[in-house]
């Protein structure tokens, strides 16, 4: 099942305070980004996000997803009604995100 384009703009709305999120569709699914950096993505109507210390910080109880088959596992956002939160999450895993890779030529 792919993810519906109404849960996409719902999650870009919910991110809207927050610069520089941009997306990249990517079979049915959608890779987000925060600043340049890969933050995670929506799979199957899920919101998931890299497991990175602060985010399993600020979210304890939210248990380790596949996004797909083959995949690492990602944390699953359940907060994602509150734009405080999610401004919150990206603002704090922005430093552990690994740098964005430089195109090749």
């Amino acid at each position: 099942m792919a993810t519906s384009k109404d849960y996409l703009n719902y999650i870009l709305e919910q991110l809207s305070e927050l610069n520089e999120i941009t997306y990249r569709a990517m079979m049915g699914e959608y890779i987000i980004y925060f600043q340049g950096k890969i933050v995670g993505g929506i799979y199957d109507n899920r919101f998931l996000v890299k497991p990175t210390k602060s985010a399993k910080e600020l979210m304890p109880d939210s248990p380790l997803e596949l996004p797909y088959e083959g995949a690492k596992e990602m944390l699953l956002v359940e907060n994602v009604d509150s734009k405080d939160f999610l401004t919150k999450l990206f603002n704090a895993m922005y430093s552990e995100l690994p740098a964005p890779k430089k195109k090749r030529e």
